[in-house]
């Protein structure tokens, strides 16, 4: 049975009180960031307080300038005393997709992500959005609360970035949310934002990903040794979309002893989370998206098959794993 926004509405607000105290956790990116700016507006005046903690470390410009913009109150993690809440709320992502959230146990869970079989008091997954922020719309307009303009222009933004200007996977609720949004957006603080996406320290992974490209028929992958942020793997692997005869980039690095992979591609062929869950799955965590996916593998698990001190061996058994798995999705 499919319920309407305001039963769905209804049932969001059950696990609250008045003296609850509310911790929204979220690995840090724009969907995530505007999404719990929508929960903390959903719950005022009918909880004790809210508070978001970041999960990640916040180094890619663009999300520094849209937190410093907007006036986003974020709390990191290790700073949380886990006994001063009593309510935990998930948004765009679900407690196994990192091992910090299986701490805390949810009572609500609101994602776009593939379900990945979670349960709590509520959940509204819905696989098939392109934004996690275009769920929360519907639920700010079934309860009849205008956005504020940094509200909508986190929401905006949040929708723009996640669905690459709707060139991704995207609905028509996604449409109807940003055309909702757009009448209460600040473009101009759009524009600082996506501005603020590079600094200096980023250049150099470019020219390491450019000098260690590998191209096999359509297909970029790049491996980027150790960096200091893995959001640069993101970064350049949506860049290497932008040439013309990719269909596919696979950008790598490692970050906090763990393998990082990017996965990106045009949509029209495979299905970026399920090669990634192939490839991967069985020695790391994978998943995504039919066009975006990412997955990570604790050094720990990875040396016991390959010599990943040695970048050509690394690089050469990424590229060979993917394209061993690749043609059955």
């Amino acid at each position: 049975m499919t319920l309407s926004a305001v039963e769905k509405l209804r049932r969001f607000y059950e696990p609250f009180g008045g003296d609850n105290t509310v911790l929204i956790l979220i690995n840090a990116d724009p969907d995530s960031i505007a999404s719990a700016m929508a929960v903390k507006r959903l719950l005022w005046r009918k909880v004790s307080s809210v508070t978001i903690s970041n999960i990640n470390i916040i180094k890619r410009p663009d999300n520094i300038s849209m937190i410093r913009l907007l006036g986003v109150d974020l709390v990191p993690i290790k700073d949380i005393i886990k006994g001063a809440f009593n309510r935990f709320v998930f948004v765009d992502s679900q407690p196994s997709h990192n091992e910090i959230f299986t701490g805390y146990p949810p009572h609500v869970i609101i994602d776009h992500h593939p379900d990945t079989g979670v349960s709590a008091p509520f959940v509204d997954i819905r696989p098939k959005y392109g934004a996690t922020a275009t769920i929360m719309t519907e639920y700010l307009r079934a309860a009849k609360i205008k956005p504020s303009s940094k509200l909508a222009t986190g929401l905006f933004y949040a929708i723009k970035t996640d669905t690459d200007n709707f060139v991704r996977q995207t609905l028509i609720e996604d449409v109807r949310a940003f055309q909702f949004l757009y009448r209460h957006s600040n473009l101009h603080l759009i524009n600082k934002i996506e501005q603020s996406e590079l600094t200096f320290d980023f250049l150099k992974y470019f020219k390491m990903a450019l000098d260690n490209k590998r191209v096999r028929k359509g297909h970029m992958f790049a491996y980027l040794g150790s960096v200091a942020n893995p959001d640069i793997c993101v970064i350049i692997a949506d860049f290497f979309m932008k040439i013309s005869s990719v269909n596919w980039s696979i950008v790598s690095g490692l970050y906090n002893k763990k393998l990082v992979l990017v996965f990106r591609n045009d949509g029209l062929r495979k299905d970026a989370g399920k090669v990634a869950k192939l490839s991967f799955g069985k020695i790391g965590s994978a998943g995504g998206h039919k066009s975006m996916a990412r997955a990570e593998i604790p050094l720990a698990d990875l040396k016991e098959v390959v010599d990943y001190k040695d970048d050509k061996k690394l690089l050469r058994w990424i590229i060979n794993k993917i394209e061993k798995k690749a043609g059955k999705k």
